[in-house]
């Protein structure tokens, strides 16, 4: 396992990123168990989580397995999502995340957290207060570092510089979706993160599961995310995002790998991704992802793996003068 350093932070974390989502939901808390301790086994010591995970769960067993070794590992938490029915149960406005940063300390069991995300842009709540109650909550030292998932480029952007100019403390890693068949990111958001100095943690490399060669596109799937979750169904549903997959599932076969290993190193391949975060449901599937790291990515195969999919537009139409 190799270690990066967590965009300009200073801080050093695994290469790969694992995600608690499944943590007391889809994974008990026995299978939980094993798959961090596997986890801290291969060299990982980066741990993703929500406050919405499980309904908190998550962060309660996450809190469990650290406890003895929370100097060792960097772990994230994030808010915005509703947790209740009250009108005022989600947003990133003062309110809620003073509540809610209280609550994820309580289950991680913590006194800090190291990266903490808002989970999505909140149009209803002034950015500016968002990013005043996130310094604020870094000079009280109960989150270390600013964060944000799901927000486009140009969010970030104004976000990047409100912090500059108020002298509040800046957004330093972000949280795109990014697989192989969902390559909006290259856009924008990654070459900005690079140009900023962010560190980059995607979600979601393996696509839902679509790209763990359980999938082909003369098949119809029975079973898995992508036929029981409406969200996922949509998201991937696509019959060329299927061909592709099939594309990938052959190639990795001829060269000895499992599509899960080559599809989560293609995304820690590119020059912007810090760490991609994989997740499991059980040892069996967290054991293909940990083998990423043995791919040899050549920049031959990288680019092999890049033609599978369509590459998305440039920024802007006036590219012809480039």
């Amino acid at each position: 396992m190799k270690y990066n350093y967590l965009g300009r932070t200073g801080v050093k974390v695994s290469e790969l990123c694992f995600g608690t989502m499944s943590f007391g939901g889809d994974a008990d808390a026995e299978t939980s168990e094993k798959m961090y301790r596997r986890c801290r086994e291969a060299g990982i010591n980066f741990f993703d989580c929500a406050n919405v995970y499980s309904d908190g769960k998550s962060e309660e067993l996450l809190g469990n397995f650290i406890a003895t070794e929370r100097e060792e590992v960097v772990i994230t938490s994030k808010v915005y999502f509703p947790t209740g029915k009250s009108p005022n149960a989600g947003g990133a406005n003062r309110r809620h995340i003073q509540l809610e940063i209280e609550k994820s300390l309580r289950r991680l069991n913590t006194d800090w957290i190291d990266v903490y995300f808002i989970h999505h842009f909140d149009e209803n709540t002034p950015i500016e207060e968002t990013l005043r109650v996130l310094d604020d909550l870094v000079r009280q030292g109960k989150i270390l570092y600013p964060a944000v998932s799901n927000f486009s480029a140009w969010q970030i952007m104004k976000a990047l510089g409100i912090s500059h100019y108020q002298q509040l403390a800046r957004f330093e890693v972000i949280q795109p979706m990014y697989n192989l068949v969902k390559r909006q990111a290259e856009v924008e958001i990654l070459p900005l993160a690079q140009a900023e100095g962010l560190a980059v943690i995607p979600y979601s490399p393996l696509g839902g599961g679509l790209l763990t060669g359980k999938y082909a596109a003369e098949t119809s799937p029975q079973e898995g995310r992508l036929v029981n979750n409406k969200m996922y169904e949509s998201r991937y549903g696509d019959a060329w995002m299927f061909s592709a997959a099939a594309e990938l599932a052959s190639l990795a076969q001829s060269l000895g790998y499992s599509p899960a290993s080559l599809a989560v190193a293609w995304v820690g391949h590119h020059p912007a991704v810090t760490a991609p975060i994989i997740g499991a449901r059980n040892l069996g599937q967290l054991e293909d992802s940990l083998k990423s790291v043995e791919v040899e990515m050549t920049e031959e195969l990288y680019e092999q793996i890049c033609a599978l999919t369509p590459k998305p537009g440039v920024a802007t139409d006036r590219s012809e003068e480039r």
